[in-house]
């Protein structure tokens, strides 16, 4: 039996705007999600503290469920 938001889950993670000129702690965010240039893409681990990062990128991200 899996939940929907356990920790055992994965999501993809790509960066569809690009990170110049926007603030430093959303660019160490994206960088922390293991994403490098626009349209990179990361397999993240389902945590408080990914899905945290993801939140606050949100407007350069796009996330699916993996």
């Amino acid at each position: 039996m899996t939940s929907d938001t356990g920790a055992s889950g994965k999501l993809r993670v790509t960066l569809v705007k690009s990170t110049a000129g926007r603030l430093a702690s959303h660019r160490a965010c994206v960088r922390g999600l293991g994403l490098r240039g626009l349209n990179s893409t990361a397999l993240v681990v389902d945590t408080a503290a990914n899905r945290g990062m993801i939140e606050k990128v949100a407007y350069l991200l796009k996330v699916e469920e993996h």
